[in-house]
């Protein structure tokens, strides 16, 4: 437990105290965004947690829990309960740390619902990339040596980075995981409880009941009748699955949908209204990939994003949240990123990076976009989806009726001529690297995941001939969540910096680019809409 100073980064206490000039909730739940000003690095202190706690301010979601000694009960530094005394209230820097302190979570503000991380500093940047690994793969056993390796460090480096960062293991960091999943599934969901169990990662309900009984104090099914504020009334969810994703606002919905809509295949995602609508295949390694719809709606009251799923997906739960996660950059502090870049932002700090849904997909498309514009790129996917793609049989019907395919897999692809591919009007060098692509990555020659290694994917793609460094930077940009690409030669970086197309333009782009480290990719985004 750590309960004198927390390891987070990138606040100064007394832009807390001064809260006025800050994000914060207004007393009817809504936030409100005030006059900002610079926050400067600094750990924060107990002091400085509690006025966050005070202010309920939303910037702090996640990057810390409050532990009240009186009622052994962990919060969200936003929660709306009684303000404990200060005497009464310890700090921890992840939820588990909570709970080996001996604290249960709070059932009105929800722990399980707190936003992701993002970090700059080296060690914190790993540990959290761990994190995120477990939080994404909770359901699967954890195997802490591949984890490790899968980060670049040792096991035991890993084991130590993590503690300082989350003041846990990474074995009980991941057991917090299964029991917040499981908690979540029993608070939003009509799962049996042996379903819940088997989807929370637990090897049987009665570990899952034992844990629950150790941890919390009750069995799992209390939750049925004891449920917060923020719980989905089952009433209301007679055939789909509604979970909300939270966020640290200022969130420009907006521009991240119209990014997507431009980009919609049709038959495979489309925007209608304010929802963001998708076909999904989910790749699960051993079992039987599941394949069926999701939607996406944005709740600016509650900071967070409203999922809407097919129950089809059950056992395939963790991996679905965590991808929406990431393709809304759910993940991000848009303080922590808008200071670095400066003037950049300061008209958007709300913009965010769209990630991918399905790697292979992505780099496929991407390959299609090559020197032509996002509207002619679009026509060529659609062509090669209604040639090459997979018509869905939707055994749940979702509440919409314009979707009915699946992007192709990558072993199908592998399997096409390039004749298949060029009679659709896309030129014969562009058909041979899409059947490249799909070749490594059916091979396992290129990963493509979400725990990808970012340089060695860049490495793998450039491998294939007519994949060149701007097309490696914009897939690991988006595929892989990479927040710090800058696709090199980009024609529309260079005319928002009203810089020349040549190599000392390019090299005047990238000395600008140097201070916008290590958020260059969202510095991209920022280059790009302007231009529109």
């Amino acid at each position: 437990m750590v309960s004198n100073r927390l390891p987070v980064k990138s606040i100064d206490e007394q832009s807390i105290l001064d809260v006025s000039t800050q994000q914060y909730m207004s007393e009817n739940g809504e936030y409100q965004s005030l006059q900002r000003t610079t926050l400067c690095p600094m750990e924060l202190t107990p002091t400085a947690c509690y006025q966050a706690m005070k202010a309920h301010d939303a910037r702090f979601d996640g990057r810390f829990f409050v532990g009240v000694t009186s009622t052994k009960i962990y919060c969200r530094p936003i929660c709306r309960v009684r303000i404990p005394l200060l005497k009464n209230c310890t700090f921890h820097p992840s939820a588990a740390a909570a709970e080996v302190a001996g604290f249960r979570p709070c059932l009105k503000c929800r722990p399980e619902l707190a936003p992701g991380f993002a970090a700059t500093e080296a060690s914190a940047k790993l540990a959290r990339a761990a994190a995120r690994m477990i939080e994404d793969g909770v359901a699967n056993e954890l195997d802490l040596v591949l984890l490790a390796k899968k980060v670049g460090v040792t096991d035991r480096h890993l084991r130590r980075i993590f503690s300082d960062e989350f003041g846990v293991s990474p074995v009980q960091f991941a057991q917090t995981q299964r029991l917040l999943l499981a908690k979540r599934l029993m608070t939003d969901t009509t799962m049996n409880v042996t379903d819940v169990a088997f989807a929370s990662g637990f090897s049987s309900v009665r570990r899952m009941n034992t844990l629950f009984a150790e941890r919390y104090g009750f069995a799992p099914t209390r939750l049925r009748k004891d449920v917060g504020d923020e719980a989905v009334s089952r009433a209301d969810v007679p055939k789909f699955f509604t979970f909300f994703l939270t966020y640290r606002p200022p969130y420009d919905w907006t521009t991240i949908l119209a990014f997507l809509e431009k980009r919609a295949i049709p038959n495979v995602e489309s925007v209608v209204g304010d929802e963001y609508r998708r076909i999904l295949r989910v790749r699960r390694v051993g079992h039987v990939d599941i394949t069926s719809w999701i939607r996406v709606r944005n709740m600016p009251k509650k900071c967070a994003l409203e999922v809407t799923l097919s129950p089809t997906f059950a056992r395939a739960l963790p991996q679905v949240l965590a991808t929406v996660k990431r393709v809304f950059d759910l993940h991000a502090d848009p303080v922590e990123i808008s200071d670095a870049l400066g003037a950049l932002a300061i008209d958007n700090r709300g913009l965010r990076l769209p990630g991918a849904f399905d790697g292979f997909e992505l780099a496929v498309r991407a390959a299609l976009g090559q020197q032509v514009t996002v509207k002619a790129a679009r026509t060529l996917a659609t062509r090669f989806v209604a040639a090459h793609g997979e018509a869905i049989a939707l055994r749940d019907a979702p509440p919409f009726d314009d979707l009915s395919y699946a992007f192709p897999t990558a072993e199908k692809v592998a399997s096409l001529t390039q004749d298949d591919i060029a009679k659709l009007g896309i030129v014969s060098a562009r058909a041979n690297a899409i059947i490249a692509i799909a070749q490594k990555a059916a091979a396992g020659e290129l990963d493509l995941s979400l725990d990808a290694t970012v340089e060695k994917a860049i490495v793998a793609l450039q491998t294939v001939k007519g994949i060149g460094p701007w097309t490696a930077h914009y897939i690991a940009m988006r595929a892989l969540s990479w927040p710090d690409a800058f696709p090199p030669q980009d024609v529309a970086i260079l005319n928002a910096l009203k810089l020349p197309n040549s190599k000392a333009g390019q090299r005047e782009a990238d000395a600008l680019a140097e201070a916008w480290r290590p958020w260059r990719s969202y510095a991209v985004m920022h280059l790009w809409r302007s231009l529109e």
